[in-house]
């Protein structure tokens, strides 16, 4: 605001009371008439309306500055109490500022009536054009992937660009336009691991070069930012560019990883992309929560072909806030973006995923208990892989940060030696659980799967092939390219549950007479082993992840069996059983834990039985109302690096009267200081006074206000800056109760006073310290071993590493040599700024922020 409008404002504000003052006067002389009444009354409100808009018009400046600075405070968490108070101001300005406009002779006219419904459906143009942009990636992708992926056996001879299904599109048998790279098998062999590691390493060379923040999957990350926790670059274009393209690489090179946690980050991305476009969801962080929530939906909806599947996920995994009008902003996101993908048809056959099968027999009561250990199968299968996952993460921080490219390389390269030989992990995960899910009838019959003759051979490659992929999953899930867990985790449970079917089968066909067996009519097929594969995948998925009902929707979205939706909620239940006996969370929940992201789980309950004195910062540095000098503030900022100060009367009686937020803090002393040239000297205060001050400074509530004599300017206002009312509760509250405080409202931080006087304050980091210390005391866990374990195994590693070097660069003639294991590693995966950023850069960002966040305590509980 500047200084001329300043004065004219001022000058407008005194002038009212002036002419009402005259009329007064003139009253006692002569009674007004009706007209002069008339008269002045418009005079009156004319010049009330001018004051009106120009506080309007300040306030939404300086509200959109203060925005403006928050959104570049990286690794913050939103306050959402402050937020929609902010958002109600912004709205009421906007309502005056824009009355004028509207207005024409006192009446409404068709301007405002448009602008009133594109305000109210802004928000279905949004999703809308966030869905068509989601279906269309997805098709563009399943495309890419599928052909990347055929391109590690053979090729097309007749079209280089079709993959194997559109080559031998209506072939029945052979078809002799695929055609493998040689008829030599081991040369085939070879070049299957060099181009599997060819893809990985551009896949990792994208992310490490371009944009850190598109590895891994992203979902634990997005869970927090829909939170409130603020990660810039995160959902930047440039992560949804990277990852849109790193993506088909990672998937295509035969890692143990899956696109369908990616694809709910690139959705999500996506839809932070477009809203950022508008103005309403650029400037308001609940109303993009809501963007985002719909997103993450569309990305599972896509990923599996289950719109109402993906509406659940995000209810029941990704947000912690999920009201109505989410609900159908994700179901309608879900709608349009698999309306896209069906439109698009990417596998040519009508289908939204590759592995859609029907099922036409019924299942059997005698069933049950191998249903029953399928769901104890998928239980243990979770506990096991986050267990062992988590430690070769720990692994992966403490020494691998250094080589993300080289690990990835090797990992493919592995992978691919290993895989090979087995018909069921040589070839892409999504295709071989789509022939894990097949009825033996019907003519499909991939490498004799269904020869009763071949049975005990095909059980054997089942176990094995579960036991390898297991082995995969663990050490893969993690790796700097863009990487889930939901598809590996499904293709393991269809292996065993294949498995388990076949045996089932062998079972019933050598007792066929037997009375457990009564139910199966004569001369015909009894045991469908398909079904248990798909009830395996289900089993697994939701012991991954710790999913009920989300699961169960997809699995029967992808096959359309509704017969077998009571024997997939009973897995799934048995499932959910066992892995809660063993843990508490899925994946997601861990790696957030393991990264040390301030969130508190809306799904955990908490019994401490201690109240928020226990855990809160006692004796907080608080800011006096009076008394302090501009030195004074600018000294406390500098000595501390709070997000906000509690403002107390007086140091001695600590009565609390508000709370000020860094951010204010520092922008009204700025401004201050650029607009009034206060000196160091001049005095502060942080609560309204009775008496008139020098000068004040400009508020998201109030006009900037500018004097002529700025030079001895001894008083500064900052108390419109002062949250006058900020959230506290009495010491001896539950801490059970102050976590629901956070969960439901989402404050920044929560004050304690005790009649009145301030004794602490507690946030989110409080509770979460306090949580993971009672939790490391009725558990204790010993590393000692395990860090022993990881040093000889490092030790080994580089023995190896620096041996095979030695010889690469002896064979080169010095040309080729790999880069030496010594050397201080940089930080893990960094968060990234929006445009593009060094993977140093970004890993040093993250350390500085996990470091803040982690507890001691943390450091030993892997």
């Amino acid at each position: 605001m500047n200084r001329r409008t300043s004065s004219h404002s001022s000058h407008s504000a005194s002038a009212a009371p002036r002419r009402r003052s005259s009329y007064a006067t003139s009253s006692t002389s002569r009674r007004p008439s009706a007209l002069e009444r008339r008269l002045s009354a418009l005079t009156t409100a004319e010049a009330g309306d001018h004051v009106d808009r120009e506080t309007a018009a300040a306030e939404e400046s300086v509200a959109e500055e203060l925005a403006e600075i928050k959104r570049y405070e990286d690794f913050t968490t939103i306050d959402w109490v402050q937020d929609a108070a902010r958002e109600n101001q912004r709205r009421k300005a906007r309502r005056v500022e824009r009355a004028g406009f509207f207005e024409r002779e006192g009446r409404l006219g068709w301007r405002r009536k448009v602008w009133e419904g594109y305000e109210a459906g802004q928000g279905w143009i949004v999703v809308t054009l966030i869905g068509i942009a989601i279906g269309l990636n997805a098709a563009f992708l399943n495309i890419v992937t599928e052909w990347l992926s055929d391109i590690k056996l053979g090729y097309c001879s007749t079209a280089f660009y079709l993959n194997e299904s559109f080559c031998c599109w209506g072939a029945e048998n052979e078809c002799p336009e695929w055609r493998p790279w040689s008829t030599f098998t081991p040369l085939n062999y070879l070049l299957y691991i060099l181009i599997a590691s060819l893809l990985a390493y551009c896949s990792a060379r994208l992310v490490k070069s371009y944009a850190p923040y598109a590895a891994g999957s992203g979902i634990s990350e997005i869970k927090c930012i829909i939170a409130g926790f603020v990660m810039k670059g995160f959902l930047g274009f440039t992560t949804l560019l990277i990852k849109t393209l790193a993506m088909p690489l990672a998937i295509a090179s035969g890692l143990s990883v899956g696109k369908e946690g990616p694809s709910v980050h690139y959705a999500v991305c996506a839809g932070n992309v477009i809203s950022r476009l508008f103005d309403k969801y650029r400037r308001n962080a609940a109303k993009t929560r809501e963007i985002l929530s719909a997103c993450a939906a569309a990305g599972v909806a896509v990923a599996f072909g289950s719109p109402i599947g993906g509406v659940l996920f995000s209810l029941e995994e990704m947000s912690n806030y999920f009201p109505l009008k989410t609900m159908w902003r994700s179901y309608y996101c879900c709608l349009v973006a698999t309306a896209v993908l069906a439109a698009m048809n990417p596998f040519r056959t009508g289908q939204l995923v590759m592995f859609t099968v029907r099922y036409d027999r019924s299942w059997h009561f005698f069933e049950l208990p191998f249903y029953i250990l399928l769901g104890i199968f998928g239980g243990l299968y979770g506990a096991f892989v986050m267990k062992w996952n988590l430690r070769v993460q720990a692994f992966r921080k403490r020494y691998l940060t250094q080589y993300p490219i080289l690990e990835s390389v090797l990992l493919a390269f592995a992978t691919a030696v290993l895989c090979y030989p087995n018909m069921f992990l040589r070839i892409d995960m999504t295709e071989s659980m789509e022939i894990l899910f097949l009825e033996c009838e019907g003519g499909h019959d991939y490498d004799e799967l269904c020869d009763r003759r071949n049975r005990w051979s095909i059980v054997l490659s089942l176990l094995f092939a579960t036991c390898l992929r297991t082995f995969l999953v663990i050490i893969s899930y993690g790796c700097k390219i863009p990487a889930g867990i939901f598809v590996p985790s499904m293709a393991i449970g269809a292996l065993f549950g294949r498995m388990v079917g076949i045996l089932v089968q062998a079972l019933h066909e050598s007792f066929p007479t037997s009375a457990f067996f009564a139910a199966c009519e004569p001369d015909v097929p009894c045991i469908t082993p398909g079904t248990y594969a798909f009830l395996g995948a289900g089993a697994a998925l939701s012991g991954i992840m710790h999913i009920t009902v989300s699961v169960v929707v997809i699995m029967f979205e992808l096959t359309g069996a509704l017969t077998y939706i009571l024997p997939t909620m009973i897995v799934v239940g048995v499932t959910k059983a066992v892995a809660d006996r063993c843990g508490k969370g899925g994946i997601a929940d861990r790696m957030i834990w393991f990264n040390g992201f301030p969130f508190l789980d809306s799904k955990e309950e908490h019994v401490f039985g201690v109240a928020v004195a226990k855990t809160m910062t006692a004796s907080p540095v608080a800011l006096i109302a009076s008394g302090m000098t501009i030195k004074d503030v600018e000294r406390v900022l500098k000595a501390t690096k709070f997000q906000g100060f509690p403002v107390v009367d007086t140091a001695e009686t600590q009565t609390l009267l508000g709370y000020i937020g860094r951010t204010e803090l520092r922008y009204a002393l700025d401004r201050a200081k650029r607009e009034q040239m206060v000196r160091s000297t001049a005095k502060c205060f942080f609560a309204p006074q009775d008496g008139p001050l020098t000068a004040t400074t400009p508020s998201a509530a109030f006009p900037s206000v500018s004097f002529d004599d700025m030079i001895d300017v001894a008083h500064v206002d900052f108390s419109r800056f002062v949250d006058p009312t900020p959230l506290a509760v009495h010491p001896r509250l539950p801490l059970e109760t102050v976590m629901e405080l956070f969960k439901k409202l989402g404050p920044r931080v929560i004050l304690v006073e005790h009649r009145g006087r301030l004794t602490g304050l507690v946030t989110v980091k409080d509770c979460l310290k306090f949580q993971l210390r009672s939790e490391a005391l009725e558990n204790p866990r010993h590393d000692e071993n395990l860090r022993r374990g990881q040093d000889i195994l490092w030790k080994y590693i580089r023995v190896a590493g620096e041996w095979f070097g030695e010889k690469v660069g002896g064979l080169s003639g010095g040309r080729l040599r790999l880069s030496s294991a010594g050397g201080s590693p940089p930080s893990s995966a960094g968060l990234g700024d929006p445009e593009r950023v060094g993977h140093e850069q970004a890993d040093a960002r993250h350390s500085t922020v996990i470091e803040d966040v982690e507890l001691e305590d943390r450091r030993a509980m892997v």
